[in-house]
């Protein structure tokens, strides 16, 4: 797998007290983590974490904060979203083939996210590129764009509602055929 933004930190180097660790992705990195997470940019994308060995694997805290342009998916307008997202990851060794591979980890509310990892590293700028995209909302929407739907004819939830309500259970149909015989 092509990791856009790695930033590998050894295990061995990460000890039973805190140790801070604050990443910066590159104008090169950042740019292909746009192209991955179909965004038109991203013109910052820093994370600090709070890294210690836990028993049951390397327990990571802390942030994600970027900037990044995404395009609105009704206008396609350039849209500048800042993203402050926490986190909590718990780093565990991957099951060995046919050894453990059936037990499930069971999580509490209030547990960390699991990344499985192998060999003798974690990569933290991974993990901040995919706390950085579940941080983006997938469906995001300029000022403009409800004007523009309801423009094209498009109804909100609410409207499609309320004709509903008011013309029975096959009033929406109803609407429809009237729209498209006037057509």
């Amino acid at each position: 797998m092509n990791v856009e933004f790695s930033r590998p930190t050894r295990l061995d180097q990460i000890g039973a007290g805190e140790s801070k660790v604050e990443i910066h992705a590159e104008p090169a990195e950042r740019a292909a983590l746009a192209q991955r997470f179909g965004m038109v940019s991203v013109e910052r994308l820093d994370a600090q974490f709070a890294l210690h060995r836990g028993a049951s694997g390397i327990i990571a805290r802390g942030r994600v904060l970027a900037e990044v342009t995404q395009a609105c998916v009704v206008t396609d307008e350039p849209l500048l979203v800042r993203v402050d997202e926490p986190f909590a990851i718990r780093f565990v060794p991957e099951p060995e083939d046919g050894a453990g591979g059936e037990d499930e980890l069971e999580l509490s509310e209030d547990e960390c996210d699991t990344v499985f990892f192998t060999g003798g590293t974690i990569d933290l700028g991974e993990a901040a590129a995919e706390t950085l995209a579940l941080g983006l909302d997938p469906y995001p929407r300029s000022p403009n764009a409800a004007a523009v739907l309801r423009e094209a004819g498009v109804i909100s939830e609410d409207e499609a509602k309320a004709l509903a309500q008011s013309s029975g259970p096959f009033g929406g149909l109803a609407a429809l055929k009237d729209k498209l015989s006037n057509n």
